[in-house]
Parts: C-alpha cells; sequence; structure tokens
C-alpha cells in the first residue's frame, strides 16, 4: 500500500477558519472567548462603528476570540432610570434587561471611544453605569481615536470606572492619533504600527480572559455554596 502527503499552504486568517471548522466537525469545544466590541459614541455623524467593524474581523482572524459587535446606540438606553442598585440585577425596564444580557454573556470587552473633552462620551459612561455584577472579573481593552493624544486621555478617564466594577483594564490598548487620515471611502484603513498593536491587545485579552474565566466559575461556585 503506497501512502501520500500532501502540505497545502495556508494564510494565518485561512489556517485559523479551518482549524475552527474542524473543532466544530468534530464535536471538540473551541477555546475562544466571546469578545464584546462596544461602540461608545452615539451621535450623529459618528465614525466608531467604521472602527469596531474593522475589529470585528481582525478580532475574527486573530483566533482567539468570538467577537461580537455591541452597539450601544441600538439599545437606546436613556439616562439610568432604575429604581433599584445595578448590584442587584432587578431591573424593570426591558431595555436595561437586554442590555444586562449582552454584556453578561461577553468573556472581554474592547471599548471603541472616542474624546470628548478628555474623558469618554456620555453614552458610554452611561451605558456602563446601567450595570454592576455583568462587568465582574473580565477584561477590557481600548481603541480610542481622536487628535494627537489618540483618545488615551478618555482611556485613562475610564480605568477608575472599570476598576470600580471589577473590571481589569489592560494597558496594551490601540490609539489612533489622527484618525481622519485612516479614513478612506466609509473604511478605516490602519498602518502596520495600529495593527500590530491591536494583535498584541488581543494576546494579552486572552491570557486575561482565562484566567478570569476561572476566577468567575470560582466565586460562582463560593456563592452557591
Amino acid at each position: 500500500m503506497c501512502g501520500f502527503l500532501v502540505f497545502i499552504a495556508l494564510s494565518d486568517a485561512e489556517a485559523t477558519s479551518l482549524r475552527l471548522e474542524m473543532l466544530w466537525i468534530t464535536g471538540i469545544p473551541t477555546l475562544t472567548h466571546k469578545l464584546n466590541i462596544i461602540v461608545g459614541s452615539t451621535r450623529p455623524g459618528r465614525v466608531g462603528p467604521l472602527f469596531a467593524n474593522w475589529f470585528v474581523e481582525f478580532a475574527r482572524q486573530h483566533g482567539k476570540f468570538d467577537p461580537v459587535l455591541v452597539d450601544i446606540a441600538e439599545f437606546n438606553l436613556p439616562l439610568f432610570d432604575e429604581p433599584k442598585h445595578p448590584r442587584l440585577g432587578q431591573y424593570e425596564n426591558a431595555h436595561t434587561k437586554r442590555w444586562s444580557q449582552t454584556i453578561a454573556e461577553g468573556d472581554a470587552y474592547v471599548f471603541v471611544t472616542p474624546e470628548y473633552n478628555s474623558i469618554i462620551p456620555a453614552p458610554l459612561l452611561n451605558a456602563i453605569t446601567y450595570l454592576s455584577t455583568e462587568w465582574n472579573y473580565k477584561p477590557a481593552g481600548f481603541l480610542s481615536y481622536g487628535g494627537v493624544s489618540g483618545g488615551l486621555r478618555a482611556v485613562e478617564s475610564a480605568k477608575p470606572l472599570l476598576a470600580a466594577l471589577k473590571v481589569v483594564p489592560i494597558p496594551e490598548g490601540v490609539p489612533v492619533p489622527g484618525y481622519p487620515q485612516f479614513l478612506a471611502d466609509g473604511e478605516f484603513g490602519p498602518n502596520e504600527l495600529i495593527t500590530n498593536g491591536a494583535t498584541t491587545m488581543l494576546d494579552e485579552l486572552d491570557r486575561w480572559a482565562g484566567a478570569l474565566k476561572a476566577l468567575r466559575s470560582q466565586v460562582k461556585a463560593a456563592a452557591a455554596a
């Protein structure tokens, strides 16, 4: 009997896609984490979705995440209007329940945010404040955009808020300074520095997501005991 070995050259994206497809076919569970990519701006004329759409595909090709685009504009959240504290999880409004379920399903987050007066946009701050335990023990990164600073002042303004909710904001991020130069024909075209930064951030989010998922299981088991 004669046998043959066939070697096929695949790109990284093709190899990742094939690996995930084979795992699905064989029934072997994948090791991917659900990554919520949250668009933080809601104003008319915003460009946040251009960055978010690019990052969704970039994260999918990275291979360690199941990316989900989460646009807070689609949730129509008013200023926080729940009568009870979020930590109780006793929500009365449909928009809060929908938002809670979406965030609870995430294993990690990337906030896509501009910088307004050196902080994150008010709708994003409001959306984060709506919830409590849904955020706990999960890592977060930022893709920020702005002028000279690339939105970094907004990122730093959000970190204490996230830390108070037991989110781990990682140092690695993707700032986009002078963002209009990277936009053409309704699409975001990053340079090598940006793509390298995105890879580094996703690598680190993957490490933290795995570690914190185990921690969440321990916390849940302790609470049930």
